[in-house]
């Protein structure tokens, strides 16, 4: 029916409708112009911290400490019922089931993999996103669209140094410090509901097996990790509030196309830690 000298691809693509055709091409230059534009706009981002980095403790300590209070000390009440909640549902059953079957000694091990690498970091940048990821993207949106930017850029103030950069670094500071609180917050209730369930376990020992499967690469790629998914959420919910909206009415997409990219971006990060981790 086609040519022999016809790509495969080609041949195989002519028996998709063309509506479908159209979709998934469309879809796919979408997917690459987007990840073109958050490139540029990271290396912007970077290029404007590097450049001005003696002026960064003058000029913009103050915004940064803002914003790392922002995404991190007014999400303090959300952040210590969600360990609590952690540390009900995942390691107080884990270490009441651990005991049932006396497996106990494969606590350690559990708790770093399945807490500490994993379910932490990854529940703490969902709540930043959803909570202070979406301000950022109406904030900025609503400026953007009521000329405010482009008033700033016309008396030499740069929007990537004010706008921007604060919110990258403060969000970066805020999960990584929400991430500790929220591990420690975790590790102690669920040890407070494995007792309350009459778990034969100390304290003492508790705290051992997790100081024994914990190592010093757990420690560096749980900073390391934290800080790139600030980075990430950051750097996607500002593209899509200062690149995108033109008009008021476009805000709410581009407020769901930054939380599903932020979102999408965050468990490709994840995979790539998990990786290391396995190789590690």
């Amino acid at each position: 029916m086609f040519p022999e000298g016809l790509p495969r691809a080609v041949r195989l693509g002519a028996g998709l409708p063309r509506s479908l055709l159209a979709v998934l091409g469309h879809q796919l230059l979408g997917l690459i112009l987007t990840v073109q534009g958050l490139g540029a706009f990271l290396l912007i981002t970077l290029g404007v911290m590097f450049a001005r980095l003696g002026a960064l403790p003058r000029m913009l300590r103050p915004m940064i400490a803002a914003q790392t209070a922002r995404a991190g000390l007014r999400l303090l009440p959300m952040v210590t019922f969600l360990a609590v909640a952690l540390g009900l549902v995942v390691i107080g059953q884990t270490v009441s089931l651990l005991s049932r079957v006396g497996a106990t000694g494969y606590l350690g091990v559990v708790m770093v993999t399945a807490v500490v690498r994993e379910i932490g970091p990854l529940v703490t940048a969902l709540l930043v996103l959803m909570r202070v990821g979406v301000a950022n993207v109406v904030e900025l949106g609503t400026s953007r669209a009521l000329g405010e930017v482009e008033a700033m850029e016309a008396l030499g103030i740069d929007p990537i140094q004010y706008l921007v950069l604060p919110r990258v670094v403060g969000m970066a500071l805020a999960v990584f410090a929400l991430t500790v609180y929220l591990l420690i917050g975790a590790l102690l209730s669920g040890y407070v509901w494995a007792f309350l369930q009459d778990v034969p376990l100390t304290p003492g020992e508790y705290v051992s097996q997790l100081t024994a499967s914990l190592r010093g690469l757990d420690f560096a790629l749980l900073g390391l990790k934290t800080c790139i998914f600030g980075v990430a959420i950051a750097t996607v919910t500002c593209y899509h509030g200062l690149a995108q909206p033109v008009r008021l009415d476009q805000v709410p997409s581009a407020t769901i196309r930054a939380v599903t990219q932020s979102l999408v971006l965050c468990v490709l990060v994840d995979a790539l830690f998990l990786v290391v981790y396995l190789l590690a």
